[in-house]
């Protein structure tokens, strides 16, 4: 699989939805691929994330590689003033494309879980993706083209034991995102659900997992960019494919029992 844009990729890709593109989870993961691929393909950025130095790194590398311009928005995006100010600090630019990748998961017994940082999760992976979406789609609507990338997940389609909230967090993400593309198809607001199975990044130690398989951010990024504006969903990745096609025709009961293996796996070291 190539990791990189065409030329005609890039091309289009700026046609359709430069001059600037919003990405937050910009630091690291799928977030700071996606941003590197956009930069490639000449637009401009505006990067949040909670790492200031990160940000501002990868800000001074994509100006001086692509030409671009970029401005630098960083904060816990799980705050709601957070997020107002991120709104706020894009206001006069002329954004067209919206990609809210910051997120985060938990992992274990939602029994012995701690509550703030569940409902931490539930702010950054789904509020903060509403509170950007309802800002941008009127915006959207008066523009000739546009889109939003929103970051689903292979463990959107059915429950996870042990991973049971951070999987419906991402279940409200691919419901939304199914919803939207129909809304929106008719304003030419392209809205894409990417579906990544597991990617190394630093999501597996913040939710305390070990993934055996998984891709890398290189693996997903090009595959993402080029499903937007041609389909309302892509499951990027190898591993991710792996994962979902296997599971097509199982019952959702059976999914679940599944994934409670899969994810029994990856937590076991949890159990000391």
């Amino acid at each position: 699989m190539a990791k990189s844009l065409s030329t005609t990729e890039k091309t289009r890709l700026k046609n359709h939805y430069g001059p600037w593109a919003l990405v937050t989870g910009a630091s690291s993961g799928i977030g700071r691929e996606l941003a590197v691929q956009l930069a490639a393909a000449g637009l401009n950025l505006v990067l949040s994330a909670r790492r200031q130095d990160e940000l501002e790194h990868l800000a001074s590398d994509v100006e001086k590689k692509h030409g671009i311009q970029t401005k630098v928005v960083a904060g816990d995006l799980s705050v709601p003033n957070t997020v107002q100010r991120l709104i706020s600090e894009t206001r006069g630019l002329d954004v067209g494309l919206l990609v809210p990748c910051a997120g985060f998961g938990t992992s274990g017994l939602f029994e012995k879980s701690n509550l703030e940082a569940e409902v931490n999760m539930l702010r950054l992976n789904c509020e903060a993706v509403l509170r950007l979406v309802h800002h941008f789609v009127p915006i959207f609507q008066k523009r000739k083209r546009s889109g939003i990338i929103l970051m689903s997940s292979i463990v959107a389609f059915q429950g996870v034991p042990r991973s049971a909230h951070y999987a419906a967090t991402k279940a409200w993400v691919q419901s939304l995102a199914e919803g939207l593309a129909d809304e929106l198809r008719a304003h030419r607001i392209d809205v894409l659900s990417a579906i990544p199975g597991p990617v190394e990044s630093g999501f597996s130690e913040r939710a305390n997992m070990k993934m055996s398989l998984s891709n890398s951010p290189a693996d997903v990024g090009v595959p993402i960019l080029r499903a937007l504006g041609r389909g309302s969903s892509v499951v990027p990745g190898g591993v991710g494919k792996l994962l979902v096609y296997s599971l097509r025709t199982v019952p959702r009961w059976a999914k679940v029992r599944i994934m409670k293996m899969v994810m029994g796996g990856m937590t076991a070291h949890q159990r000391g």
